[in-house]
């Protein structure tokens, strides 16, 4: 084959008079021009033979980019060196990203040798590629080898501007192109000329949008021109408008600030703004504390030629503290320090310290916190507690000082104090003490000397000792006479051998004697020791606690009976008849009853004595809260009405955990919950109601006691009565409906009849005297109130037992008036009110 090589494919079978070259499943590369050489000795001879394979064409060849824009490609191509033996009828041009694997079409009939490709994404890498087709199909594609850059040179930059000027220099500064031709810019191009030259010059290549172009002459005048760069090339260049003359115009830096000092609540943002003046435009150095500020992502510094900005995001503690903002320029410096303060909860107090220990009380003091929050400590929070116990107890939430004597303590009780410091803004934690016993500061006298038995008998024994040689530093109040059975270790308050004494002063109990000679004893023990104390307290059961008896009567003790009593009852019932341990639960108290419990122990010679407790009541440390007050309507909607109501007078002693709100229709009886879930805000909202109905609505308070009383509506009252007139107070209405009340009226009847009368129509007050009445009769009264749209329903009537009576204490035979005669009386809310006369 002329200009190749046979195909692989190629057989060639030769003959004596002939040759036949077969080759198989021929394509496009086939074709072409075949020459056969016959050589013999006597000589060589060739022919050729032209071969069309009818086939798809090759790739077409020659394929280039000629032109790139912003937003589109101009390629071209040759037509491929193979046609497959048909015409090219038209070319197949396709795309693809250089993310993307698969290309896509642009255009499938195109009939020359060339293509402009548009609504290209600009900045994007494209191959392109290009078929050609004849009638026997779709040839080899022609591909680009690299990726194609969608853009070109960016447009010339913004608005140029001097910034500054010096006796050698001048600052300038210009905005982004409005587009960068599709391809990042990599910088700016600055160049100058001197006026009177035709030549312009590079002084500069920036990539920021400003630049200081130093070495100038003074007093000469310098024209000046910006161009923007990219991968593609220069931009046009934009020019300053006018000349720029070459002069000292330096000024040192001026700070002009407001005020020095900033405030703000922890957790909203701080902005902090200095304006200044300086020519050059100054270098803006921050610091803290004498430290150069680190921006994080909540402290930013924001900085422009005529001011600098720092932005706190979320203020802290920590962000407390003296900033100083320094400007530096050629001319000199200058600096100013700027107070920034962050209010929220103070820190805790400090050095806590227990200063005087006594039995009954304890004297505490401490140091007002490092950190204040910002302003001043209003108070301190005290609480303690038992160290049995996890429940704290305020001892005093006002303490003005710093100091405090906590007394009512339980003498030989651990005890634990804590200390917060609180401002306007909340409550710091707390600082805890070290457990503390309440104790006197003396010490337990020492032991009595010189114990002996003086006589004894079988139902007497007389004993005697010496004082102790030390009395502790505080004088004896008494002593303790101990015994034990021989067999046992265990001491108890007996007056059986053998015999100890312990001496005691306020201190408390000092140390044994040593004991007398043994003696025998078998009794009945002595009661548990006490006291039996009652903790635990509910209105439905307490525990009981107590000591096993000092005196055990010379036998183990078995067990416990524990017995109850309701001090408005005489008989005892018995709780437990064989409790082995020194403590127990009560339960199925009754709620506000008044009880008394006693204990006895038991040992093999029968029942002890019994240890009684003082009287306790059975009732929860805390009660449901007061009603809440003031409820009414602050808004209406053909759907919807919201609620507002003040706190209650009093929470029970336990914290209010929220509100629920109930509705009925005024025609109804039932009433029917508004929200699901406890309101914790002194507003609610009930929506879904129907409109042209009146409703009413009631609010009830909870705490961990329960539910309070529901809330009443305003109540009227009888302010003054005389024989011929009464005066009536009442209350603006639960809701205006959406206007502003402008006044009320006030009609009455006699109860006998059905007819109205008006005592006033139209009195802007809530009180009004009914005059003209007749001694001796029945009246009832409602209230109307009037708004701009009109006058609406009166108060519903009343039963009878609502009637309230006025006497003439003026007429003969009737007695005088009662203290209470003057007195406001209350009328039951929403009714008809009911009065007579007589």
């Amino acid at each position: 084959m002329e200009g190749g090589t046979l195909s692989e494919r190629a057989q060639i079978e030769v003959a004596s008079s002939y040759t036949v070259l077969l080759i198989e499943n021929v394509n496009r590369n086939n074709t072409g021009k075949y020459v056969l050489t016959a050589e013999n000795c006597s000589g060589v001879k060739s022919a050729f033979i032209n071969v069309r394979i009818l086939d798809s064409p090759s790739a077409p060849t020659n394929l280039e980019v000629k032109d790139v824009k912003r937003d589109s490609v101009s390629i071209s191509w040759e037509p491929p060196i193979i046609d497959g033996g048909a015409k090219i009828s038209h070319y197949i041009v396709e795309k693809r990203e250089e993310a993307r694997k698969a290309f896509t079409s642009v255009c499938s009939n195109c009939v020359r040798n060339s293509y402009k490709i548009d609504n290209l994404q600009e900045g994007c890498f494209y191959y392109f590629r290009v078929l050609a087709v004849n009638e026997f199909g779709t040839g080899l594609p022609a591909e680009t080898a690299d990726a194609v850059k969608v853009s070109e040179v960016p447009l010339p930059p913004g608005k140029v501007t001097l910034s500054d000027v010096t006796s050698n220099s001048a600052r300038l500064s210009w905005e982004k192109p409005d587009h960068d031709g599709g391809s990042k810019i990599t910088c700016y191009i600055v160049e100058m000329q001197a006026k009177g030259e035709d030549t312009w010059t590079k002084c500069s290549e920036s990539k920021a949008l400003e630049v200081t172009i130093n070495g100038l002459t003074k007093g000469k005048e310098y024209f000046f021109r910006v161009s923007a760069m990219n991968e593609k090339g220069q931009s046009e260049p934009k020019s300053l408008l006018v000349p720029v003359t070459v002069k000292d115009t330096s000024a040192g830096p001026v700070i002009n600030l407001l005020s020095n000092s900033f405030s703000v609540k922890a957790g909203n943002d701080l902005k902090i703004d200095v304006p200044y003046k300086g020519a050059p435009p100054p270098t803006v150095a921050w610091k803290r504390e004498g430290n150069l500020l680190k921006e994080t992502s909540r402290v930013n510094v924001h900085t422009s030629d005529t001011a600098s900005q720092i932005i706190i995001k979320d203020a802290t503690k920590l962000d407390v503290g003296v900033y100083e903002v320094t400007l530096t320029n050629s001319v000199g410096t200058t600096s100013a320090e700027i107070l920034v303060n962050v209010f929220e909860r103070p820190g805790p107090p400090s050095d806590l310290s227990v200063d005087e220990v006594s039995v009954d009380f304890v004297s505490l003091s401490w140091q007002p916190p490092h950190y204040t929050g910002g302003c001043q400590i209003s108070n301190y929070v005290v609480e303690k507690r038992d160290t049995g116990s996890t429940i704290w107890q305020t001892v005093s939430a006002t303490v003005a000082r710093t100091s405090i004597k906590i007394s009512r303590l339980t003498q030989g009780t651990e005890y634990q104090f804590r200390i917060a410091a609180e401002n306007r803004y909340g409550k710091s934690h707390f600082i805890e003490s070290d457990p503390v016993v309440a104790q006197y500061p003396f010490k337990p006298p020492g032991s009595p000397t010189n114990l002996h038995v003086v006589q004894a008998s079988k139902s007497v024994m007389v004993i005697a000792w010496s004082k102790p040689d030390s009395d502790g530093g505080s004088p004896i109040t008494g002593y303790h006479i101990e015994c034990k059975d021989q067999s046992s270790i265990l001491w108890t308050k007996l007056n059986r051998g053998p015999f100890r004494v312990c001496a005691e002063n306020i201190a408390g109990v000092g140390p044994c004697s040593k004991a007398s000679e043994p003696v025998a004893a078998r009794d009945q023990p002595g009661p548990p020791a006490g006291p039996l104390e009652v903790s635990g307290l509910s209105a439905e059961k307490c525990t009981l606690s107590w000591g096993p008896p000092h005196e055990t009567g010379g036998a183990e003790v078995m067990y416990y009976i524990v017995e109850k009593c309701e001090t408005s009852r005489v008989a005892w019932t018995l709780v437990y008849g064989d409790m082995m341990a020194t403590t127990c639960k009560i339960t199925k108290l009754l709620k506000g009853n008044e009880y008394l419990f006693r204990v006895r122990a038991v040992n093999k010679y029968g029942e002890g004595e019994t240890l009684e407790s003082d009287p306790v009541r059975a009732t929860d440390p805390f009660t449901i809260p007061s009603a809440p007050m003031d409820v009414e309507v602050t808004s209406a909607t053909n759907e919807a009405m919201t609620i507002c109501w003040k706190r209650p007078v009093t929470d029970g002693g336990s914290r209010i955990s929220g509100y629920i709100i109930e509705k009925r229709d005024k025609q109804g009886v039932r009433w029917v919950r508004v929200n699901k879930k406890p309101v914790y805000d002194l507003r609610a909202k009930a929506s879904g109601l129907h409109e042209g109905c009146e409703y009413e609505f009631r609010v009830f308070a909870e705490n961990a006691a329960g539910l309070s009383e529901p809330s009443l509506p305003s109540k009227p009252s009888i302010v003054d009565s005389t024989r011929s007139s009464i005066t009536l107070s009442w209350n603006k209405p639960l809701f205006d409906g959406g206007a502003a009340v402008t006044g009320y009226k006030v009609e009455f009847r006699k109860s006998t009849e059905e007819d109205w009368s008006v005592g006033v129509n139209n009195t802007d007050k809530t009180e009004f005297t009914v005059t003209g009445l007749t001694a001796e009769t029945e009246y009832v009264f409602v209230v109307r109130s009037i708004n701009k749209i009109g006058t609406s329903e009166p108060s519903p009537e009343t039963d009878p037992e609502g009637s309230y009576f006025l006497l003439d204490y003026s007429s003969e035979g009737v007695p005088g008036p009662t203290n209470d005669i003057n007195h406001t009386h209350p009328l039951q809310p929403e009714k008809l009110h009911t009065l007579r006369l007589i």
